[in-house]
């Protein structure tokens, strides 16, 4: 029997030899579509008057951007579809109508030509303003398309934006609360404290990086880790809609959900849970802009009924970007041994709750950014913890409590009682 294993083994080696002879396997994923949308990346680059400086490794900034997006253009991924858009890069005047309208489209966002792009780019000279709303607004519509592709721009500026009253992270905060999945990363060039807290926040609002860069490898080599980044597959989260009560929720399958939630707004979706399996979910809050200290996330678990099942909450009173919360009910067998009849499903309904709150000079809209994760696993067959029973069936819980503080005070008393003997 061994020996008739071996000999089908050693067949099955030679087809498999002979056939990757014949079918080199890079040819043929090359030649399989993945189904997946190509990525998508935005290259926004400054080309206003302030990148004349001379203050990267002895050369103008302008000149050090172009020597990095040359090398960052040699090594963006096949996959990858990319385009480039300035700011600032046309109008050398003073009106300000004009000067903040300078963005446009310099390489469409698509399959590369490197020599094509990088031809464009040498064209460019430090020039006019720093449009930066306009540009991301401009941007954001050069990557439009497949709702399913990764989108990401990439903003490189050495200053913060000079067409107030359009702030650049409202603009953001605009296109995140879209739903699109666009993510923001910023680069300052040698930025001071005002710049860096502006594409701080841009960044912030969409789930994006900032990035002070004081040379040109640095500035290279983190497009490029950006721009790679891009091609890596992730999970891109299910737009929904929390409601204002239980039983208008909406049902939601596992998975990962994005929603907005105003200041101290509860939300409520819900998930069917079978005998047997365990609900898993955690929420995640983003303060994408100033808020006031003393805050807090709480996610709850509810019958239909009202009752609260478990809780899981965080509470903070320092600086943070994400808060997060999560919990786990189990749902244990039932005793139906009925063998053609499907157990019922309980539907639990997930409350979302914050308690941030903002100062008077910042704005409340759009909500704050959620994102809700739920799964469904196999319950334990055994409970370890009090997880899996549910503070909401928590009378043997409150028992158990009351017999520790009857025990340890009898203890402490009976204590207390010899060091008063012993004293005497």
């Amino acid at each position: 029997m061994i020996i008739s294993k071996r000999s089908a083994a050693a067949v099955c080696g030679l087809v498999a030899t002979l056939a990757v002879g014949l079918f080199p396997p890079a040819a043929a994923a090359a030649d399989e579509p993945t189904g997946q949308p190509a990525p998508k990346v935005d290259l926004v680059l400054d080309v206003s008057g302030s990148m004349r400086t001379r203050d990267i490794d002895g050369q103008s900034r302008m000149a050090a951007a172009k020597q990095a997006f040359n090398e960052v253009l040699d090594a963006v991924p096949q996959e990858v579809e990319l385009g480039i858009r300035t700011l600032g890069a046309n109008y050398p005047g003073k009106d300000t109508k004009v000067g903040c309208k300078d963005t446009e489209q310099l390489y469409p966002v698509g399959p590369l030509d490197r020599t094509e792009a990088k031809t464009a780019v040498a064209t460019l000279a430090p020039t006019g303003w720093t449009p930066i709303g306009p540009a991301l607004l401009g941007a954001a519509q050069d990557l439009e398309g497949d709702d399913e592709a990764t989108r990401r721009i990439v903003l490189i500026t050495d200053g913060e934006d000079t067409c107030a009253p359009l702030d650049p992270c409202e603009v953001a905060r605009e296109i995140a609360a879209k739903g699109i999945h666009l993510t923001i990363d910023t680069l300052g060039l040698v930025p001071d404290d005002k710049t860096r807290r502006q594409l701080t926040c841009i960044a912030e609002a969409t789930g994006g990086t900032f990035t002070s860069v004081q040379h040109t490898d640095e500035l290279s080599r983190r497009v490029t880790q950006l721009v790679d980044r891009a091609a890596d597959p992730v999970v891109t989260p299910v737009e929904t809609e929390g409601a204002a009560r239980c039983a208008d929720a909406p049902t939601i399958k596992p998975g990962l959900y994005s929603d907005r939630e105003t200041f101290s707004e509860h939300r409520w979706y819900r998930v069917d849970v079978l005998p047997g399996q365990e609900l898993r979910a955690s929420v995640s809050i983003a303060a994408d802009r100033a808020v006031n200290q003393d805050y807090g996330v709480l996610l709850r678990a509810v019958t239909v009924h009202g009752r609260e099942i478990v809780r899981g909450s965080e509470a903070g009173d320092g600086r943070t970007d994400v808060i997060s919360a999560g919990l786990r009910y189990p749902k244990p067998e039932t005793d139906d041994d009925a063998d053609d009849e499907k157990p019922a499903a309980e539907a639990v309904c997930l409350q979302v709750s914050n308690a941030f709150s903002a100062p008077a000079s910042v704005k409340t809209t759009p909500g704050l950014p959620v994102e809700l994760t739920v799964d469904l696993v196999d319950a334990p067959d055994a409970a370890s913890d009090v997880a899996s029973f549910g503070l909401g069936h928590g009378w043997w819980l409150l028992g158990v409590l009351a017999l520790t503080g009857l025990l340890a005070g009898l203890l402490w008393g009976w204590i207390s009682r010899l060091r008063i003997v012993w004293s005497n």
